[in-house]
């Protein structure tokens, strides 16, 4: 049913209940991947800049290692997955990743913002939700 799972995670406790929920998917379908997505905003943060070493381009490990509470949870469960780490605003960047990878299936946490803050900032689920060309499972708390 559902062979190539996306999973937008960002190291949150949201992101690590749609990890779980996406590895339940999994194991039901042997045959099926699961292909974590870590989005990092464009503009480089303060600590990114100190970096002697960095590159404009280059994601640095300190942000990758922000979802590697996700990988182990994955490794642990024994699922066929890979990681991704793309730049970009991450509502439109997850659903251009999901459309390249022509993604059955899209997993993604909800911080459950108030009406507020929904109406200032936008939720990214939400925005995933509405683009995306495939079925997304918002993942609640």
């Amino acid at each position: 049913m559902f062979q190539r799972i996306m999973l937008a995670a960002d190291g949150s406790d949201y992101s690590l209940k749609a990890a779980e929920k996406a590895i339940f998917i999994a194991k039901a379908n042997p045959t099926s991947k699961i292909t974590v997505v870590h989005v990092v905003d464009e503009l480089p943060s303060r600590t990114d800049v100190m970096d002697a070493e960095f590159q404009p381009r280059d994601i640095p490990e300190h942000r990758k290692s922000q979802i590697a509470n996700v990988r182990e949870l994955l490794e642990k469960a024994e699922v066929k997955f890979e990681m991704k780490h793309i730049f970009g605003d991450p509502g439109p960047a997850l659903v251009h990743e999901s459309i390249d990878m022509k993604a059955d299936l899209v997993l993604i946490g909800s911080r459950g913002l108030n009406s507020f803050q929904q109406m200032v900032l936008g939720s990214v689920s939400h925005k995933v939700a509405k683009r995306a060309k495939c079925p997304v499972m918002i993942v609640k708390e």
